[in-house]
């Protein structure tokens, strides 16, 4: 990725967690404890009230996949 995206990307992502500040918290301390065999649940309600919904059971590929972007994110 080029250095002027990540900084864009940087200064989004600063002012998502300022207007949500309770998403990135909740994020991290789901991360504590998910694990294969846990199951994540997304809902969506849209502003004209319809609501879309999906889950899934992580498997060790998931959770292989979360450990690379991990690693990517701290270099």
């Amino acid at each position: 990725m080029n250095p002027m995206a990540m900084m864009q990307m940087k200064s989004l992502f600063s002012k998502f967690k300022r207007n949500h500040p309770k998403v990135p918290q909740f994020f991290a301390a789901a991360s504590r404890c998910v694990n294969v065999g846990s199951v994540i649940e997304i809902q969506v309600t849209t502003a004209e009230g319809k609501t879309l919904c999906t889950n899934m059971r992580v498997t060790e590929d998931d959770m292989e996949m979360v450990r690379q972007l991990a690693g990517q994110a701290k270099a």
